[in-house]
C-alpha cells in the first residue's frame, strides 16, 4: 500500500480556483480502480494550505490516478498559484490495523 500525502501553500488571492480544481479531482479519483482513499483538505488555521493524502493499494493504482486529466489541469495551475514549492511524501506501508 503507498500513501501520498501532498501539501501546497498559495498564493494570496489564488485559494478559491485551486480549491475548484481540487473539487473537481476528488470524484474521479476515488473512482479509480485500487484508490483506496482520496481526500482533500483546507487547513483550519491557514486558508491557504491544502492537504492530499491519498491512499492506493499499488503503484499501478498511483499511476492510474496521476494519468486523469483532472489531475493535469492542476498541475497546470500550481506554477502560478503557488507561494512555495509544493510538500510530497511517500509512504509504503507494508501493514495496516483500523485505528478505532
Amino acid at each position: 500500500m503507498i500513501v501520498v500525502r501532498f501539501k501546497v501553500q498559495c498564493q494570496r488571492g489564488k485559494a478559491a480556483e485551486l480549491r475548484a480544481a481540487f473539487a473537481k479531482v476528488v470524484p474521479p479519483s476515488r473512482a479509480v480502480s485500487g484508490v483506496v482513499s482520496f481526500d482533500i483538505g483546507q487547513d483550519l488555521l491557514d486558508q491557504d494550505a491544502f492537504v492530499a493524502t491519498e491512499v492506493f493499494e499499488d503503484a499501478d493504482a498511483r499511476e492510474r490516478q496521476e494519468a486523469l486529466p483532472e489531475v493535469a489541469e492542476i498541475f497546470s495551475l500550481l506554477p502560478g498559484a503557488l507561494a512555495a514549492p509544493p510538500e510530497a511524501t511517500v509512504f509504503e506501508v507494508s501493514s495496516f490495523a483500523p485505528a478505532m
